[in-house]
């Protein structure tokens, strides 16, 4: 039946409706509108980046930015990288010399460690090969500072060896382990020939690690390894990365180092997986360095985050340890607004309301077709009714007859209830404005409206008012116009200003705004001021007068009274 979908298009489904979808808006708002967490992989729980991490936490819970960081400590770097190739983690902080996850990309450097190979300069080692059969101190290390200790070596046909008690081959190289503080010592008794840092060369470590070694040294001449062919050795490991160390980064007179030195390295990133969201991604790179100074207040490590370089984007995007396009947006300036970001969520929300109001405007329709046939069906079954009945002896089948008529006029009222307007009802009642003989509508839920001169008008659905057609709206235009001309000729008061007309003129009611107070606004030149010729109907009150003059109040619309002989 019709009747049973029509619930659909009532005025109170539709509200539950509206109130649901804006239900639903508030909750889609309010999800978006929560903070982002991710969760971080940070190692090694010795080092310096679990500081840095918990600083940058920090500072964005304070800041009330739109990322938080949830810190999941390991106790090396190989297994941070492990949980951020497994998917347990969004972010890690990796070495990519000792694992490169195969889902991370790099979003910034959080360090970048150079080899630093330094001996006094009267032992003779300024380069690789000269290590060979030496003694290398080594301070506190971790294993992949050993592994990439060994490759370097390898590459220069040396072999690293554990410290014993005869000397090294010809062709190896011997590693003592030494205690930061006893690096001078050691130098001076001869137990190891140079010492080997791997370390951010501005670091303060490293500072303290070359002040050492300058004073055993002649004259604080320090000698520094250098890694002559670093494009060669980066090709054959490209994990690793060139690091050059500037020259007089060290101080001291003479300056340390005299000129710049080409060594190797590694670095430690922070990456994410590559299917973080390019805008989330460029949001957390661009808080990494607008909360760099407030990280620096809580930890030191702050001071050597920084971009990873790379010369064009393609370049970057392709490299062996490649960027992502998030941290790229923001490295080039080009982040996405509001628009670029949700601009295909909105077009398709839009696709999908607009088919939504489709499909409600077609069961709309096809609800409305089907109320008709309904309508016509019962208008056939009554004319067969009719029929029947002329024809019917039988009084049961009369009486089922009725019931049969009873139930189709039941139908057709609630279909006729369904389709009503909705108006206010009204009550017969007398309104001044209303001719005698003729009654007047007024609506009970309201007063009667009134025009300006407190006279009661007729409403819009009044009978013969301005709803009832061209000769209405004619009738009560004038039935106003009558009032407000009776109401204004009692209104005034003193010496006033009349149109030529009738003996009953009135006075002609001031607009707002037009001339002065209690003076009515008049037009030059209009047709009221000329006389009309004897004979004629008024126009204002549509009576003939045969020597021109017309009785009654309406004023009248173009003549004047004949003139006294």
């Amino acid at each position: 039946m019709p009747s049973d979908l029509s619930w659909l298009l009532r005025r109170e489904t539709l509200l539950a409706g509206a109130v649901l979808l804006l239900g639903v808006a508030a909750l889609a708002a309010w999800y978006l509108l929560q903070a982002t967490v991710l969760t971080v992989a940070v190692a090694p729980r010795d080092g310096t980046e679990p500081a840095l991490i918990k600083a940058y936490a920090d500072a964005l819970e304070s800041g009330r930015t739109g990322l938080r960081l949830k810190i999941l400590a390991f106790e090396d770097v190989r297994e941070s990288a492990a949980a951020l190739q497994d998917g347990r983690a969004d972010l890690a902080v990796v070495r990519p010399d000792v694992l490169l996850p195969t889902n991370g990309l790099t979003l910034a450097i959080l360090r970048d460690q150079a080899m630093i190979i330094a001996s006094p300069e009267q032992a003779g080692i300024t380069d690789f090969p000269h290590l060979a059969g030496k003694r290398i101190g080594i301070g506190t290390h971790r294993d992949a500072d050993i592994g990439l200790l060994k490759s370097l070596l390898g590459y220069y046909g040396l072999t690293l060896e554990p410290a014993a008690g005869t000397g090294p081959g010809d062709r190896a190289v011997v590693l003592v382990p030494v205690a930061e503080d006893g690096v001078a010592g050691a130098l001076r008794e001869k137990r190891i020939d140079a010492f080997i840092s791997i370390i951010a060369p501005s670091a303060p470590k490293a500072l303290d690690l070359v002040a050492a070694v300058r004073s055993v040294a002649r004259g604080g001449k320090v000698a520094f390894v250098a890694v002559a062919d670093d494009d060669a050795v980066i090709e054959r490991f490209p994990k690793l990365q060139a690091v050059a160390i500037p020259g007089g980064l060290f101080g001291g007179r003479p300056k340390l180092p005299a000129d710049d030195v080409k060594t190797v390295g590694a670095s430690y990133r922070l990456m994410a997986r590559a299917s973080l969201s390019r805008a989330v991604a460029a949001d957390l790179t661009q808080q990494l360095f607008e909360k760099r100074t407030q990280a620096a207040n809580a930890t030191e490590a702050a001071d050597y985050v920084q971009a990873p370089s790379y010369e064009t984007t393609v370049a970057a995007t392709s490299a062996r340890i490649p960027i992502h396009p998030g941290a790229i947006d923001y490295y080039e300036r080009e982040q996405h607004g509001f628009v670029e970001r949700y601009g295909d969520t909105l077009y398709l929300l839009g696709a999908l309301a607009g088919g939504l109001v489709s499909v409600l405007a077609w069961i709309r329709q096809r609800l409305a077709g089907l109320r008709r046939e309904h309508i016509d069906e019962i208008v056939e079954r009554l004319l067969e009714i009719t029929e029947q009945a002329r024809a019917a002896q039988d009084p049961a089948a009369t009486a089922g007859l009725t019931r049969e008529v009873d139930r189709l006029a039941g139908d057709a009222v609630r279909y006729a209830r369904e389709r009503a307007p909705t108006r206010p009802r009204c009550r017969p009642s007398p309104s001044p404005s209303t001719p005698p003989g003729r009654r007047s509508r007024t609506c009970a839920a309201t007063p009667p409206r009134t025009d300006r001169a407190g006279m009661a008008s007729a409403p819009r659905w009044e009978a013969g008012g301005a709803g009832a057609g061209r000769y209405g709206r004619q009738r009560a235009t004038t039935r106003r116009r009558d009032s407000r001309s009776r109401a204004g000729a009692n209104r005034s008061a003193g010496p006033r200003r009349t149109r030529p007309g009738c003996p009953g003129t009135r006075a002609l009611p001031r607009r707002a705004g037009a001339g002065r107070p209690g003076r009515p606004r008049r037009r030059p030149g209009n047709s009221r001021d000329r006389p009309a010729p004897a004979g004629r109907a008024c126009r204002g009150c549509r009576r003939r007068s045969p020597a021109g003059r017309t009785r009654g109040l309406p004023t009248p619309r173009w003549h004047r009274p004949p003139a006294e002989n």
